[in-house]
């Protein structure tokens, strides 16, 4: 019995200790922190006419000086972070003196050798700053890091870095290889981080678009978004027929988008797609250009079996002014269930929208015009209902005014 009463102490001293041992780490860690929190705001403050010298240099036809004196470790680190930070902002001839003066600071050494070391933590931090530096010779090094990276934020991160270190274009492909292997729904943060690089955007996004890899492809799409580049549109074009289904209805998005007339055979064949999200993009872009000659189109997509097209289609119809509002109507009154459904909805919809919003005469005009419509096909209906209830309030409830 004593023996195990003896172990039980021991065991309970053990724990103690080691609740004691980690609240003094916990302690030293928090106190480490601040401490480390007020010597970067003394050397900011201290580093202060450094910085305006900088802002100020930076008009000038002459290279920045060094910062004076012998600097600590972290006083270094301050500095680094606040070029690092107008790398990011400016452009041209500010960003390549700034990038020179890190260069002349032993910035770019000291991390492409932190970059070799062995503790990751120490990789990943001088990843960062390399990225910030536009550093081309660090690319080697920053591609074996992301090869071995996990899919997370980090391998992001890296790729971000590349991107922006990288002179040449066929490591801006290989690092889209490796970084599209660390997630299926990246292609946007891939897009994202394609358009960091510094190279000429036109020629990349052309070979993407050109390239066998659908993957490649689905990038270059996301990438052209906002993005004006008229040498693409004959790929893009291409690509409208693409035997990828999700492929084809990226393309499709963004040739309608692109496209300030479509012709009358490529609607036609891109409204009778399989993919419905691809009908659904071609009936809103119908609406959206104001395309009064397809209302026959619209009002057939209103029968469609995906409820995206039924409802794109609708809110085109509502766009076209008094015709397609009318051809809603005719969809009310006579079409299936489910084109009385969706027309109904969109109809009440617009109705609403425009009872709030006539403020300017022609949007009076035109809200009066489909108010004589509404009428016409629903108003005596409303009306019978109406006189058919109070006559029976008046039949049963009888008169009560004597």
């Amino acid at each position: 019995m004593f023996p195990s009463l003896a172990l039980a102490y021991l065991f309970l001293y053990i724990c103690i200790a080691l609740v004691v041992v980690g609240v003094i780490v916990l302690f030293a860690m928090k106190m480490s922190h601040n401490g480390k929190r007020r010597k970067t705001a003394f050397y900011e403050l201290k580093q202060r006419d450094y910085f305006t010298y900088l802002q100020t240099a930076l008009t000038e036809n002459s290279p920045l000086k060094l910062p004076p004196g012998k600097l600590a470790p972290l006083e270094r680190r301050v500095i680094q972070d606040r070029l690092i930070e107008w790398i990011d902002q400016f452009k041209g001839e500010y960003r390549d003196k700034l990038i020179a003066l890190c260069r002349e600071a032993g910035f770019v050494e000291h991390d492409l050798k932190e970059l070799g070391r062995l503790r990751y933590g120490r990789q990943i931090d001088a990843a960062y700053r390399l990225g910030g530096m536009r550093c081309p010779e660090a690319v080697p090094g920053l591609m074996e890091l992301l090869k071995d990276e996990k899919p997370g934020p980090m391998a992001i991160m890296i790729g971000r870095s590349i991107s922006r270190c990288t002179t040449q274009q066929g490591e801006l492909k290989d690092m889209l290889a490796l970084l599209l292997t660390k997630g299926k729904s990246i292609h946007h943060l891939a897009a994202d981080i394609l358009l960091e690089t510094s190279l000429d955007t036109s020629r990349i996004l052309i070979e993407l678009l050109e390239d066998r890899n659908p993957d490649f492809v689905k990038v270059g799409l996301v990438a052209m978004w906002g993005q004006a580049v008229p040498e693409v549109m004959p790929a893009l074009d291409r690509l409208v027929g693409a035997e990828h289904q999700d492929v084809r209805a990226e393309a499709v998005k963004l040739y309608l988008s692109a496209s300030p007339a479509l012709r009358d055979e490529t609607i036609l064949k891109l409204i009778q797609d399989p993919d419905p999200e691809v009908r659904a993009e071609v009936v809103q872009a119908l609406g959206s250009k104001h395309a009064s000659g397809s209302i026959p189109l619209l009002r057939k997509a209103l029968r469609d079996e995906d409820w995206r097209v039924r409802y794109n289609s609708a809110e085109s119809l509502s766009k076209l002014g008094e015709p397609g509002f009318e051809a809603l109507c005719q969809a009310a009154v006579q079409g299936t269930v489910a084109e009385r459904e969706i027309a109904m909805q969109q109809i009440e919809s617009t109705m609403q929208h425009t009872r709030t919003d006539d403020r300017a005469v022609e949007q009076m005009i035109a809200h009066n015009k489909k108010r004589l419509l509404y009428d016409r096909y629903f108003g005596p209906v409303r009306e019978n209902r109406t006189s058919k209830k109070r006559t029976g309030v008046a039949t049963v409830g009888g008169d009560y005014t004597a």
